[in-house]
């Protein structure tokens, strides 16, 4: 065992945190591979590290959850005949929002399938005998519990993809994130490192939170609404990062205009595709603060239960949704400022060279009046000065 920590250790020192597992031991059955929050989907050998290449790589979040991992090497490596096998949480985003009323009377649903406070709530679905539980929220974001990669997207395609206009902005590559649960009744419900145990929860302060006639569910159903308040704050810094790829390739979209505004003393953009660009900073700020869904307030669902709320506070610092946000903000902030003035210098543009055809316009003017009352205006010269000649003389 003591080699297994030594490893493990070692590993994370390393910074080899993205698909870095440890093989089960035959000689320890409950230790599960150490799977470290995962992001987007694979990339293939040629796109992966190479310095020489263009194509830009998806950005390694380096989370307070990556760096404390270690904390839930105890459970791991000492199974109990309490506690469960290690199981995968799977969130994936497939769309910048889900119109959820969209699934309210969709065929390819489980008959108990039903609204659970801000999401959609499954119960059971999967093959039998190896059945999940399913929650979908409206930012876009399907969590998925007892359920891997494979079951996830299968879900999207035979239950998302069935359900029509229930996405908004269908992303052209989803984004996933992964953690790992274990069920232990003897345990307190909490998060251990990069591991979500599911064991006792206190009473609920509302009874009235909990839907009445629970169904069977996949899993205990002391622990509903706690595996709730995880989802939700999972399904959040997912949707956050589908928001931090997109504003990625937006700022590398836009990343040559100083420099050719520093060589050519040109925007080199027109004031229209500034303007729309513009728009789409618009969008993300929106996104990001002013829906419903956003980052940075609690859900109003917690007030009343502060347990339930550290369990969504606890997931969400560890994956730092707040920084991240702040961040994006920040990046937001910069961009609109540096397009803003640009927009400034296309305005100034815009008024010289209005100024240079009014400038024109007068002086054609003066030349067609000249054209058109010039021999008049010359004649009138003329016999003006022949009358005063005599009168001298």
């Amino acid at each position: 065992m003591t080699s297994l920590r030594l490893s493990l250790r070692a590993a994370q020192s390393q910074g080899i945190a993205r698909n870095f597992f440890v093989s089960q031991p035959a000689w320890y059955p409950n230790v599960s591979c150490c799977r470290f929050f995962a992001t987007a989907k694979s990339r293939g050998p040629s796109e992966s590290t190479n310095p020489l290449s263009d194509a830009k790589s998806k950005p390694k979040a380096t989370t307070t959850l990556r760096r404390s991992a270690s904390e839930s090497l105890p459970i791991r490596a000492n199974p109990t005949p309490t506690r469960g096998v290690i199981q995968p949480v799977f969130t994936l985003a497939t769309a910048e929002r889900y119109i959820l009323s969209r699934l309210r009377t969709l065929p390819e649903l489980p008959a108990r399938a039903q609204a659970l406070h801000e999401s959609w709530w499954i119960p059971k679905w999967g093959e039998e005998g190896k059945e999940g539980e399913v929650f979908v929220f409206s930012n876009g974001s399907i969590v998925c519990w007892g359920l891997g990669e494979t079951d996830a997207k299968r879900f999207a395609t035979e239950v998302i993809d069935h359900a029509k206009g229930i996405e908004v902005a269908r992303l052209a590559e989803p984004e996933t994130e992964e953690l790992e649960f274990v069920v232990d009744p003897i345990e307190q419900t909490r998060l251990q490192g990069d591991l979500i145990i599911l064991g006792q929860t206190p009473p609920l302060n509302e009874e009235d939170l909990l839907p009445k006639n629970l169904p069977p569910t996949a899993f205990p159903q002391e622990t509903l609404l706690a595996r709730y308040a995880f989802s939700q704050a999972l399904s959040r810094s997912t949707a956050l990062s589908v928001m931090e790829v997109s504003l990625d390739k937006y700022l590398t979209s836009m990343a040559l205009l100083p420099h050719t505004l520093a060589q050519t003393g040109k925007p080199g953009m027109g004031r229209t595709q500034l303007i729309k660009k513009l728009g789409e900073l618009m969008k993300f700020r929106q996104l990001l603060n002013l829906n419903r869904e956003n980052f940075s307030e609690v859900p109003d669902f917690y007030w009343a239960e502060p347990r339930l709320e550290g369990y969504f506070n606890s997931l969400s610092n560890a994956l730092e949704v707040k920084a991240r946000t702040a961040s994006v903000n920040d990046k937001i902030t910069y961009a609109a400022e540096a397009q803003s003035m640009l927009r400034q210098l296309l305005t100034e543009s815009s008024t010289h060279s209005m100024e240079l055809i009014i400038i024109a316009l007068i002086a054609v003017e003066v030349v067609i009046a000249l054209i058109r009352d010039g021999p008049e205006l010359w004649q009138m010269l003329v016999g003006e000065e022949e009358e005063k000649k005599p009168a001298h003389a």
